[in-house]
């Protein structure tokens, strides 16, 4: 079975029901601590900003950010055309923000996506004013992962917006999950 069809995808332990497995799984991976994000990305006049939590620095030299975001999703051919992302870190008072997110934004303005300002970045990947702080970079590898494309970036500017002791949104703090 493709990683992109319904249903459970294996290995599966001896005897085990596949279904019963499966849930389990999500069960176990839904427990892993992880941030929630908003992620940017541009490529010509297109734009969009895109809620995630497959984000990890991977190296300190170069300073190396991973981005996993699912092929069909509008963010993947952008990043893949354009080359850049923003990582738009959360408050953890904005967690209403990333429901905004789920779905490709609606462009209400030069300076605003689904009605929250942003502003373009060094790379020209959209930035909300809002966000705690961002870390904007420009895709240096990619790599095909079965659903995802895991897009490595270095990081070219990052910048506090907010006090840097605020606390920022993780998983845990909406009732939201990923757990494929």
């Amino acid at each position: 079975m493709s990683p992109l069809q319904e249903g459970p995808v294996g290995p599966f332990p001896e005897g085990a029901d596949p279904d019963e497995y499966d849930r389990l799984r999500r069960r176990v991976m839904w427990k892993m601590p992880t941030g929630l994000f908003v992620i940017g990305s541009r490529a010509g006049d297109r734009r969009n900003l895109m809620t995630a939590n497959l984000v990890v620095q991977v190296s300190h030299d170069p300073k190396l950010v991973a981005v996993s975001v699912e092929k069909d999703a509008v963010t993947n051919a952008l990043i893949k055309e354009g080359g850049v992302f923003v990582v738009n870190v959360i408050d953890r008072e904005d967690r209403a923000i990333v429901r905004k997110f789920t779905k490709p934004v609606e462009h209400d303005g030069e300076q605003s996506l689904n009605g929250f300002a942003v502003h373009d970045g060094r790379t020209g990947a959209p930035i909300l004013d809002q966000a705690l702080a961002y870390i904007e970079c420009e895709v240096r590898n990619t790599v095909e992962l079965g659903s995802h494309t895991l897009f490595l970036g270095e990081v070219v500017d990052a910048a506090f917006q907010k006090p840097e002791e605020t606390e920022v949104l993780r998983m845990e703090d909406t009732r939201m999950n990923y757990g494929g």
